[in-house]
């Protein structure tokens, strides 16, 4: 039986080129929203997610921190994807035949310096290998798009330059999202894990709820907040830090959390990536 993972997107997004770098050997499926892509899990179209949350260029992807506690699926790895942008034109074409590119908005805003030195113009699309589509099916040799060489093979265009990201170092992590919650120890570079909560409404509670992992060693990589349910006043916090739930340290700072926040949830425990640092 042929296992896949949905991913947001067309054939060609680096989601999809992230679904192959992970799980080489499930199908890729392609989704139109990240809604659809964690409800082809939920309804079993598909075994897994791959699912992007933030860019180092960038930052965070939008939405997806509210969507995952609501989605009954659980964090089993982690990818970090390098995000090489090329510029794809039609077959025969060279840079100096490009007036306008188009592609997502947040790949436009990282190219910026080579868009300039040659006087592209930029054009939003849809997505990155939407925009490849849409060129391959325009047949205009002055329209370039910016995406991935897997966007390039797919719709048959040809790369006319490669690595035009202004940051050498942009990449995108991913997470892989499944039915199930995978707890067991695993990988060679340590384990993460992801949890949200929610604070007490008292004087300094997050300043206390996180004074365990302070005290107890535990390094806390990631700490982002958003508004819940439209309020004001109900803030959900979106936390990542190094080590297992089940290592002491780990228990403690966990406990001690507790005792200040009136809703806190796992959504994963999953090994680190090798390229985490």
């Amino acid at each position: 039986m042929t296992r896949r993972i949905a991913f947001q997107g067309e054939p060609g997004a680096y989601s999809h080129q992230a679904c192959h770098q992970a799980r080489p050997d499930y199908e890729a499926m392609p989704c139109r929203t990240f809604e659809d892509a964690i409800d082809a899990v939920r309804n079993g179209e598909a075994d897994l997610a791959m699912l992007p949350v933030e860019n180092s260029t960038y930052g965070r992807v939008a939405d997806i921190h509210t969507l995952l506690p609501q989605s009954g699926l659980h964090i089993i790895e982690e990818a970090f994807v390098r995000v090489h942008i090329n510029l794809l034109g039609l077959p025969g074409t060279k840079v100096s035949d490009i007036r306008t590119a188009m592609s997502h908005t947040v790949l436009l805003g990282q190219c910026q310096d080579f868009l300039r030195e040659h006087k592209i113009h930029r054009e939003t699309g849809a997505d990155t290998a939407g925009s490849a589509r849409h060129v391959a099916e325009a047949g205009d040799p002055s329209l370039g798009a910016l995406a991935s060489e897997l966007a390039g093979e797919i719709y048959g265009l040809d790369v006319l330059a490669r690595h035009i990201e202004d940051f050498q170092n942009n990449t995108t992590r991913f997470l892989v999202m499944s039915p199930e919650m995978d707890t067991t120890r695993r990988g060679d570079h340590g384990m993460v894990t992801t949890f949200v909560f929610q604070v007490r409404n008292i004087p300094a509670a997050l300043y206390k709820a996180l004074g365990g992992f302070a005290t107890n060693g535990i390094n806390m990589t990631k700490l982002e907040s958003y508004m819940k349910g439209g309020s004001f006043t109900a803030t959900q916090f979106y936390a990542d830090i190094e080590g297992h739930p089940e290592d002491p340290p780990v228990q403690r700072a966990l406990e001690e959390l507790s005792f200040f926040t009136k809703e806190m949830e796992i959504l994963g425990v999953y090994p680190a990536d090798a390229r985490r640092a």
